[in-house]
């Protein structure tokens, strides 16, 4: 990013020097506390992930052995899909809304028809 463009979030300003945005950025309690946050979050993310993969194998047996869809393996599915589109929106600065446990709501996995 040079000069001529600086971030949205942080105008430019001449008489500024050029270290002191980074300094300013690097003793943000703000900044830290985001990223401990982020930390949590994403090994949530990842335990998230390997209990999707353990449902989506046991739906997959399921309609195998039964030919029918188990509707609460779906919902923890869906649920589980919520998890972790909230968790990658945070961690990817989409939203200051924290995911569960860290301020939000576990979401509900009950799909919207």
């Amino acid at each position: 990013m040079s000069d001529q463009n600086p971030p949205a979030d942080h105008p430019f300003v001449e008489d500024e020097p050029s270290g002191s945005r980074m300094e300013e950025n690097l003793k943000s309690r703000a900044t830290w506390t985001r990223f401990l946050f982020m930390l949590i979050s994403g090994i949530l993310v990842s335990i998230a992930g390997f209990v999707g993969c353990f449902i989506v194998v046991l739906g997959f047996f399921w309609v195998l052995f039964t030919g029918d869809v188990n509707r609460q393996v779906q919902e923890v599915g869906q649920s589980i899909a919520g998890y972790l589109y909230e968790s990658i929106r945070y961690l990817t600065f989409n939203t200051d809304q924290k995911p569960f446990p860290l301020g939000g709501e576990w979401p509900s996995g009950k799909q919207k028809d």
